[in-house]
């Protein structure tokens, strides 16, 4: 693609800038922090140095578009001691289309945590309408500790990630072993960075950079855990915050133990759903003619195949594997349906489907490692485990004190929520590395505030249901939301309707949000959109982590 000639970034004096808020709270304080209870201006001095930074921009490889531009610019590990440990942050961009029509930045986040942002202006180049990309430069960066800014490890081993495990007498003894080696082994490959790889300082970095490339506010995409980003963006720095679409939106609330607790709550109402839809269509799928004998067919085979697995491929499906693949399945019924017909043959030893039965092998999630296109043989660089190990450093990090240090007490949970929750009460409740986490340095950021932002929120939504997304509409006081009644899938912007993206588009572009909330009716192409998208690996530049069914 051919370089356009674009004006310079606008130079704001250092002062003008306004140093990053740092927060002075200790773990021993309240629970929740607040901007006004936790935190204080940093003296100008203290950051001085670093939003003076010049990014030596470059492009990011020999194989990128021209247009597409990386550097690296350093930031406190610790932002209540600038003038310590410094750590990387590598960024990207990619300029306005149309320097007399730029309006600033465009900040974006695909999820995780964990997940390699530096790649997303070119999926946002995709993305966007071409009036956006006049407006805005798009700016990516990989948040601290993930991909190439200073990633952490924890030296796991591949079986060591897989986290998401059912509960059974005979092995949780030694699913709390596994828990606290996690722990352990993060703990003592990543050192006092640990501590740091938090959200609060991922929002810091976020208001670094905006001081860096000379602008008094940002606009911001995130999707999954990109909109809690974005909340505590808010919470934080209210006054430069411009234009924010948090899609597929994190109850602030519930960071980070009730969020993996949504996804056995919101699975059973989709279960529901999906029971009902699978008997009005008896005659084609022969799974029942009403919902009840659909729920009997389901729960027959997963009791079978917990006296004798499954053999796919190779590979061994046991009823727990049943359950886990049609958590996230039953939110699209058609692609569940056809899934389990699948392996209702392969049980009965008939010919069946490889590519219909991924959601049971596997074999269409992401990998625990994204490379971000254009990083060359700086992917080398990034440690197997970097996904997980940032994941657990941000959840467990953020709020310990959402997680109970007794392992007993994920037993208990365990076993009740299964109660609950059957399809994967169990999985969500059960014992995880955070038990054993040091206490976060900082309290979790409390949202509530007035600050304008569009949430916007698939009805189906398998990893931040509905209500979750509600929730985050009623913290931020000065928000409106768009709910796509019947739409399917983690992540709404871009789906191909009219009423979603004109309604995101326009806010982007003139920053009007909605003089109310605003009600999309799916259709048949949004949501045939919406599948495709999840089944594509790669987005221009690396998967997505919000597209895997363990992540945000």
């Amino acid at each position: 693609m051919r370089r356009r000639r674009l004006a310079p970034l606008l130079a704001v004096s250092v002062t003008a800038t306004l140093a990053p808020v740092l927060a002075t709270s200790t773990a021993t304080a309240a629970p929740v922090a607040t901007p006004s209870a936790a935190s204080s201006s940093v003296a100008t001095g203290g950051l001085d140095p670093y939003v003076k930074q010049k990014p030596r921009w470059k492009r990011c490889g020999a194989d990128s578009p021209a247009e597409f531009e990386c550097a690296t610019i350093k930031v406190p590990l610790d932002y209540r001691d600038p003038g310590g440990k410094r750590i990387d942050l590598a960024i990207s961009r990619i300029r306005s289309t149309a320097p007399d029509k730029r309006r600033g930045v465009l900040f974006s986040n695909p999820g995780g945590p964990g997940g390699q942002g530096l790649y997303m202006p070119l999926a946002m180049q995709e993305q966007l309408p071409e009036a956006a990309r006049q407006q805005y430069d798009l700016i990516g960066f990989d948040p601290r500790g993930v991909g190439l800014s200073s990633p952490v490890s924890c030296g796991m081993e591949p079986e060591e990630e897989d986290w998401l495990r059912p509960y059974k007498e005979e092995t949780f003894d030694k699913d709390v072993a596994w828990a606290r080696a996690v722990a352990n082994k993060c703990r003592e490959k990543a050192g006092d960075t640990l501590a740091h790889i938090t959200t609060r300082n991922t929002v810091r970095d976020m208001d670094l950079l905006r001081a860096v490339l000379g602008e008094k506010k940002i606009s911001y995409v995130g999707f999954s855990y990109g909109t809690y980003l974005g909340a505590v963006y808010t919470q934080l720095f209210p006054g430069r915050a411009d234009r924010f679409v948090l899609d597929s939106a994190v109850d602030p609330a519930r960071a980070w133990r009730g969020m993996i607790q949504w996804w056995a709550e919101g699975a059973e109402p989709a279960f529901d759903r999906w029971t009902a839809w699978a008997a009005e269509r008896s005659e084609k799928y022969g799974l029942g003619d009403t919902p009840k004998q659909v729920d009997r067919t389901f729960w027959d085979l997963v009791a079978q195949a917990d006296e004798k697995p499954i053999e796919l491929d190779g590979q061994s499906v046991t009823g727990d594997d049943i359950r886990s693949g049609m958590r996230a399945a039953v939110f699209s019924p058609e692609e569940a349906t056809e899934a389990f017909v699948e392996l209702r043959k392969a049980a009965d030893g008939k010919p069946s489907s490889a590519k219909k039965l991924a959601a049971f092998t596997g074999s269409e999630r992401t990998g625990t490692t994204a490379t971000a296109a254009g990083t060359g043989a700086r992917a080398a660089e990034i440690p197997s485990d970097n996904m997980t190990a940032s994941f657990w450093a941000v959840v467990c990090g953020d709020n310990s004190a959402a997680w109970s240090r007794d392992p007993e007490s994920y037993r208990r949970d365990a076993i009740k929520d299964k109660g609950r929750y059957p399809l994967y009460g169990d999985f969500a409740s059960g014992i995880k590395p955070c038990a054993f986490w040091d206490k976060s340095v900082e309290p979790a950021t409390g949202v509530h505030n007035k600050v304008g932002a569009l949430v916007v929120q698939n009805e189906w939504d398998s990893q931040t249901p509905l209500p979750s997304g509600q929730a985050l509409h009623a913290t931020l006081k000065g928000s409106k939301m768009v709910t796509v009644l019947g739409g399917e899938g983690h992540g709404v912007y871009p789906n191909g309707n009219a009423c979603t993206d004109g309604t995101v588009n326009d806010y982007l572009l003139t920053g009007r949000l909605p003089a109310k909330d605003v009600t999309c009716k799916v259709t048949a192409d949004s949501n045939a959109e919406a599948q495709k998208d999840r089944k594509r690996d790669v987005l221009p530049g690396s998967p997505l982590p919000e597209r895997a069914p363990d992540r945000f």
